[in-house]
């Protein structure tokens, strides 16, 4: 028998996401902190009313999702203010600070907020994060978009003008919270360069975990690949490869200790998806590559499922080779 009522089944699948993600739900009457590092409590009582689900991650809270029925889901951000007032609140029985993670989710679509980033706005995400993610961040002074306002002036020794100028407004875009940048450059003015560049400064200086670097081809794959293995920052004698694991992706596999993963977006849409991939579909072209021609040609996204070996917080930065920048009009 299936329930009907529209908040509900956006309850239901906001739980299957949670549990999805690596939480224990649990209701407010059988709570248990100690079943799980990361337990989602549902209609958890605060001093402003009941948050939908309060999240703790060893048994402190840590966050709340306002949960909202899927045809709202075109106004979540006008909700935001609702669900900070519950992350601001004090939960019943503790005297908790404010909480610094805040979600809004209808199953279907779901935006999250980090309390901590110096100016703090609302994403679309994915999935939830999964607890042992917040329990990184916890451990970490300050959130990743605050340290990228302290990244040091960048040294321009062996570096052309024009990659100056990208590296440099790049990271004003960084510290102005833009969520997406484009470098346009000329070919062959050394826009691998200009990336390993900028990624080594993230690693180092920014503290992210770890970069995606997307290609079209194996063979540029390769190519970046090589560029990394050669590139030598200013500030080290050692090679990026001696101080930073790089991984170009030839299966499913993404070692835990590497900090760039080097992939086509073929490649990762099979490691999304669960599949197998035949490595011809790596090789062509993008103008004649078959696979890629057909995902172009769709009306609409390609749908993926979540995938616990792939979760949303991943990767840190993904830096796209957009040579061919049509082909991403998936």
């Amino acid at each position: 028998m299936y329930n009907q009522n529209p908040e509900q089944i956006a309850r239901d699948k906001i739980d299957q996401m949670l549990i999805n993600s690596g939480w224990v739900v649990q209701s407010k009457n059988d709570k248990d902190l100690t079943a799980n590092k990361g337990v989602a409590i549902r209609e958890y009582q605060t001093d402003v009313g009941p948050a939908d689900y309060a999240l703790f991650v060893n048994k402190k809270p840590v966050g709340i999702i306002e949960a909202k029925r899927e045809d709202e889901g075109f106004h979540l951000i006008s909700v935001e203010e609702q669900s900070g007032e519950y992350a601001a609140s004090k939960l019943k029985y503790l005297n908790n600070a404010p909480l610094p993670f805040i979600y809004e989710s209808t199953g279907t679509l779901t935006r999250f907020t980090d309390k901590r980033d110096p100016k703090p706005r609302s994403r679309t995400v994915f999935s939830f994060h999964r607890p042992e993610t917040i329990e990184k961040w916890l451990k970490q002074n300050i959130s990743l978009r605050s340290r990228l306002l302290y990244l040091p002036q960048l040294d321009s020794t062996g570096l052309r003008p024009a990659q100056i100028v990208a590296i440099e407004k790049l990271e004003d875009s960084f510290k102005n919270n833009r969520p997406r940048s484009l470098i346009q450059m000329a070919t062959g003015a050394g826009k691998t360069f200009t990336a390993a560049t900028f990624i080594y400064r993230l690693l180092k200086f920014a503290g992210a975990n770890r970069v995606l670097f997307l290609v079209d081809t194996k063979n540029l794959g390769e190519q970046a690949e090589q560029e990394f293995l050669t590139f030598q920052p200013t500030d080290d004698n050692r090679k990026f490869t001696e101080l930073y694991n790089v991984q170009r992706l030839s299966s499913s596999y993404i070692a835990a200790d590497s900090q760039v993963c080097i992939s086509t977006i073929q490649r990762l849409y099979s490691i999304l998806k669960g599949e197998e991939l035949d490595e011809s579909a790596e090789e062509d072209s993008p103008e004649s590559n078959t696979w890629l021609q057909q995902q172009a040609n769709k009306k609409k996204a390609v749908p993926v499922e979540y995938t616990e070996r792939v979760p949303i917080e991943q990767f840190d930065f993904i830096v796209i080779d957009e040579c061919h920048r049509s082909i991403y009009n998936l």
